[in-house]
């Protein structure tokens, strides 16, 4: 008597959608590709320390100064913990942005756990500290216009917290969101 065995199918493999069948990694792509642009423009200079003044022959300093005089008197105003903040999003979520964008590209699903890390990281110790003294904190130091500071701060929350839910589940790229 001969017992064959009866075929098993092999496992599929579930394949990455194509960057054009996720319009969402999409907007990602170009929101984390403006963030690289504003980490050179306005954390670098923080985390520097340094010191934002009208009539300095640094554009970037010029910039940041016509921006924190209006709309951020916290950023002017260096606080120490504010520096280590900037910096770390000037040297260190730099070099994520630039790893985030070519994973969203290519579709390399091994993004998923930094991803994660890094969107508790912005919005727990970035977005709660800076959030909060601009809207809570000492007169000197609160945003005289919310409005324009949410216009211009907002998206450092919202778009990390669009990627962690985007991050949720294993495979984010064999899937549209």
């Amino acid at each position: 008597m001969t017992h064959t065995a009866a075929a098993v199918p092999a496992p599929t493999l579930i394949e990455n959608l194509p960057l054009r069948k996720r319009p969402v990694d999409i907007v990602f792509i170009v929101i984390f590709s403006l963030f690289i642009i504003t980490c050179i423009i306005s954390d670098s200079v923080e985390g520097l320390g340094l010191d934002q003044v009208p009539n300095s022959p640094n554009i970037l300093v010029q910039w940041n100064y016509t921006y924190a005089s209006n709309f951020d008197p916290l950023y002017q105003s260096h606080p120490i913990w504010l520096r280590f903040i900037s910096g770390t999003s000037a040297f260190i979520y730099i070099a994520f942005y630039v790893l985030l964008i070519i994973a969203l590209v290519k579709g390399f699903n091994w993004i998923q756990l930094y991803s994660v890390i890094y969107a508790t990281m912005i919005i727990s110790l970035t977005g709660i500290p800076i959030f909060g003294v601009e809207f809570f904190g000492p007169v000197g130091q609160r945003t005289p216009n919310p409005g324009m500071f949410l216009l211009y701060n907002g998206p450092y929350i919202l778009f990390p917290l669009l990627l962690l839910i985007r991050m949720r589940k294993p495979l984010p790229f064999t899937r549209k969101f």
